[in-house]
């Protein structure tokens, strides 16, 4: 196990709108993710305060990236998936403190960076 800086990304989306997801995740340097199936519980006077009919059906789509994309990610996620798109959703991250069964992926991080250092 070691310690690494990560953060998990939960973004909720209408059912349906977990592909434009992960795409948006994709194209801003996440390599994955996991959805899920949930439902939605909002009252009413949520669906008023943000001016938007809630669906309850939902999907959560959980992406661990590094820290130093997280902006990025959330920023993507925003601008593809936010409130006032189709999908009308909502994320967030979370602090990861340990992180296992990353090291193919940080050993191909460190290959990638070695090659790009080769080539200077």
């Amino acid at each position: 196990m070691s310690t690494v800086n990560h953060e998990l990304i939960l973004c909720i989306v209408n059912t349906g709108f977990s592909e434009t997801v992960m795409e948006a995740a994709k194209d801003a340097g996440a390599r994955g993710g996991t959805i899920l199936n949930g439902r939605g519980t909002a009252n009413k006077e949520a669906e008023s305060f943000f001016h938007i009919a809630i669906q309850p059906e939902k999907e959560v789509v959980m992406i661990l990236v590094d820290s130093k994309i997280k902006d990025a990610v959330l920023h993507a996620l925003y601008q593809k998936a936010g409130l006032d798109t189709m999908g009308q959703g909502i994320a967030f991250s979370l602090p990861v403190d340990d992180v296992v069964g990353l090291t193919p992926w940080k050993t191909e991080e460190k290959k990638s960076e070695k090659n790009s250092e080769d080539k200077k």
